[in-house]
């Protein structure tokens, strides 16, 4: 079976909602992806930093339990485990404050194995953070040569972006790594300035990348394959947080692609019906998180998806 790999940041997320404290729960962007995938039975690795501290080590057996090697998990010893401070508005959407204290040496890992047609993810700030860049690149370059399928997501977040002209090479070449590149309007208008889902594709990804999914809330997704673009609406829901709803979409995204079978040869030549399955389930896996206070889906959905 393809196997997922996912590398980024792994924090301990502490949700506030109309400024009490609601709770607090692992977190990261990658992370929620590789939890929901997990929690389905896929085989997933997952390259990250911890603290060696009690926050980080709760963490790590939380990743156990929903089936996550952890293998490629870095304890450090000189550092404290990332924290995030989430403030959800009225509409349930989150604004972020994070403390980190990382040591000098970072990712210092055993890289898990990769094989032929696997899934690679990257996503957000940590995937250009020239603190862990060269480690990334170092991976992307064995993934590309292991003809494995790179996906990317920006999550390029408002506060970041005025550093988008300096980030600007590396996400240039994340997009040039990328088979299928994932990313919402709010993503693309930090990073280019641009909300049009046709511009952005044409003037901005379809050089690097020939397939993207373009994600705009209660607007819709967009699609752009080598071969069609498609428009999806989506369903008006009571949500109830949007912390880790495009993390799950991509979660959705993957499992599709895996579901049925689809090697990094056939990826630019799926049909309009493949694809239609494929959306179906990272719309369906972004929906259960939005209607619950996780960041991954639940284990009686995950448990469904095998039936």
């Amino acid at each position: 079976m393809q196997k997922v790999i996912g590398i980024g940041e792994t924090i301990f997320d502490i949700v506030f909602r109309d400024n009490m404290r609601a709770e607090g729960v692992p977190g990261g962007s990658v992370f929620n992806t590789m939890i929901s995938l997990g929690r389905t039975g896929l085989p997933v690795h997952f390259i990250s930093e911890l603290g060696d501290d009690h926050i980080g080590k709760m963490i790590v057996e939380f990743m156990k339990e929903n089936n996550l090697s952890v293998q490629s998990v870095d304890m450090f010893p000189d550092g404290q485990t990332a924290l995030s401070v989430a403030f959800l508005n009225e509409k349930k959407d989150a604004e972020y404050a994070f403390y980190r204290k990382y040591p000098e040496n970072r990712l210092s890992v055993v890289w898990p194995r990769i094989d032929p047609d696997d899934i690679f993810l990257i996503s957000s700030y940590y995937a250009i953070n020239p603190e862990v860049r060269q480690k990334v690149i170092e991976f992307l370059n064995y993934a590309k040569e292991r003809k494995t399928i790179v996906f990317y997501d920006p999550n390029f977040r408002k506060g970041h972006a005025d550093k988008a002209i300096f980030m600007m090479p590396s996400l240039l070449e994340n997009l040039e790594y990328a088979d299928i590149v994932r990313g919402s309007k709010d993503d693309f208008v930090n990073i280019f300035g641009e909300s049009n889902p046709e511009k952005v594709y044409k003037d901005k990804i379809s050089f690097y990348c020939k397939i993207l999914v373009y994600t705009d809330g209660a607007e819709g997704i967009e699609l752009f394959t080598p071969g069609f673009r498609k428009h999806y609406p989506v369903e008006k829901l009571e949500t109830v947080s949007t912390i880790g709803a495009g993390d799950n979409f991509n979660a959705g995204i993957i499992f599709g692609l895996i579901k049925n079978g689809v090697t990094l040869e056939m990826l630019h030549s799926l049909s309009e019906e493949v694809w239609d399955e494929i959306i179906g389930y990272a719309s369906a896996f972004s929906k259960e998180v939005c209607l619950s206070t996780e960041n991954y889906i639940g284990k009686t959905f995950a448990n469904k998806l095998s039936d």
